[in-house]
This record gives structure tokens, sequence and C-alpha cells, in this order.
């Protein structure tokens, strides 16, 4: 199996959506949840792929419009966060006010329903190229983490792991006063913060000194080869896919589509807007998740 991990691979021209007259149709609940239904009963073992769209609704912002474009200016890149101390203080410092946000996220309906799909055996495996913990926290047991985990921060140099509240409460007392700052959040724990960070002292590896890093998959940066693996064969045995609230704008997630059409697996998508795989779909619903995923569940 030819396998890139990448995860903001850039796409051609000729691979981006082409450009409509009319916006796509949007789906009222109750439509858009009985064709679900119908979906799930003729494919009743689904691998779940998820996006940011699942949870927004719990307050964390996504990175995407209805189109697909960007909202806002594209999120720390892994070479530039590795290599650039300015950077890294960048990222720190907005994570004083973006981070609390997302820790302090909890679960809405899209979670539990989803939940709910594993209790019934509809759900093989959700894949969320989320990484706000949040499919774990409303109870759901198979869900694998494809872009890492915000809750935890790793060494790149010892391997040195700790939960991310320790960096963030060092970061705040090593920096006072940042404390003064309000901006608008943004996704993944980032924040709109615009200031002068080069006194932001930063706090490294308590053991080696080392450049701190949350455990997740940067954009520029590659997603584990065992976890794409991991997740490719259980979409292998699964009866098809079910892609909710993700564009699949980056590739890390667009490949489960490219694989599951070549391995002739029914796909539908549930999202707010357009996606990349609008060719290779089966059914598409452009409905509002939690609603769809009820009306869906009341029907099963």
């Amino acid at each position: 199996m030819s396998l890139t991990t990448h995860r903001s691979r850039p796409f051609s021209s000729s691979q981006r959506l082409p450009e409509p007259e009319q916006p796509p149709v949007l789906h009222e609940p109750e439509e858009a949840g009985a064709l679900l239904a119908e979906f799930i009963q003729r494919h009743p073992r689904l691998l779940i792929l998820t996006g940011a769209g699942v949870s927004t609704d719990s307050g964390i912002p996504d990175y995407r419009d209805g189109d697909g474009a960007w909202k806002r200016k594209q999120p720390v890149q892994h070479k530039a966060f590795m290599e650039d101390v300015y950077t890294r203080q960048r990222y720190w410092g907005r994570s004083l006010i973006g981070w609390p946000v997302m820790r302090n996220a909890r679960p809405n309906p899209s979670h539990h329903y989803i939940s709910d799909l594993e209790l019934l055996n509809h759900s093989s495996l959700v894949v969320t190229q989320n990484v706000d913990r949040l499919h774990q926290k409303a109870g759901t047991r198979a869900v694998t983490d494809l872009h890492g985990r915000a809750d935890e921060v790793v060494c790149m140099s010892c391997g040195y792991r700790c939960p991310r509240d320790e960096v963030h409460d060092r970061c705040a007392d090593l920096n006072p006063g940042f404390q003064k700052y309000t901006a608008e959040t943004a996704p993944d724990g980032d924040a709109d913060l615009d200031v002068d960070f080069e006194d932001f002292r930063l706090a490294d590896c308590p053991k080696c000194e080392g450049i701190l890093k949350p455990d997740v998959v940067f954009f520029g940066d590659y997603v584990p080869k065992d976890r794409v693996y991991s997740a490719l064969d259980t979409l292998k045995a699964s009866d098809g896919l079910l892609v909710i609230g993700s564009s699949l704008m980056v590739y890390s997630g667009f490949r489960f589509c490219r694989y599951a059409n070549e391995w002739n697996k029914p796909i539908a998508t549930l999202n707010l807007g357009r996606t990349r795989a609008e060719d290779l779909v089966d059914l598409k619903l452009n409905a509002r998740i939690g609603e769809t995923l009820k009306a869906s569940l009341d029907q099963l």
C-alpha cells in the first residue's frame, strides 16, 4: 500500500472543487436523517471520520468556511515551530488565551450521537481529525486521534511527556504581563492575538531543556504511519465510510475517501458546506450535524 501521511499536502488545481453556479442544497434535518438512516441500514458497520464541524457547537472554532476556504491565517507550521524561537514564543503566548477554551470544552450532542452509533454497533472506529478528545469524553471507546491530542505535551529531544496544563501554568507564571491580553480564540488552542512576543519566556523541558510541543501533528508534519495503517485496516474491514463535519481539504483525512473509493466502499458525507470528495461520495448531505444525527438515530 502506497501511503502519504502528510497532514497538509498541497493539491493541484485539477483536484480543487469546481465552482458551482448554485450553492449546495441545504437539507432539512428530518430529510437528511432519513437518508442517513437508510445508508446506515444498508451499510451497518461503518468507519466514521470526523472533523472540526463536529466540535464547533462545543465552542471550538473551525478553520474553514462552507466553501473550504481558510477563515483566518493558516495555523503554525511544524518546521517553523521547530526552527524559529519567535514562532514558539508566539504559539505559547497565544496558547495562554486559546488553550483554556479547548480544555474547558464539553461534548455537544453530536459527540454523544456518534457515541450512540458505536453502542448500536454501527461504528467500527471513529477516526477524528480533531485534537480535543471530546469523542472520548462523550463515551466513544474506539477512537483514533489522527492528528494527536492537544492535552499532552512532549519534549522533542528526550521524549519527556506531561499534561498540557503543567506547561500552560508554567508559561503563565513566567509571563504575568500576558494575563492582561484578550483575543478571539482560534482552532486547536490558538488565539488571534497580535502583539510583540519577543520577551515571552518559554517553558522548556524540565529534564533536558529541549523544545516542548503539544502532542499534535502540526501542519507540514507527518501522521505516524502505524496510526494511519491501523485505521485503513479497519476501513477495509468495514461496510463503508461516513464523514461527519469535515471539508476533507487536508489530505490526511481525504485519503480515507480515496482508499474507500479504491476499495469500492460506499461513502456518505454529512457536513455544512462542500467537501473535497464531492465526486467520490454516494450520499452527500449538506445539513446541520447534530439535528441530522438525532433524526437518523430515531429511525435506527
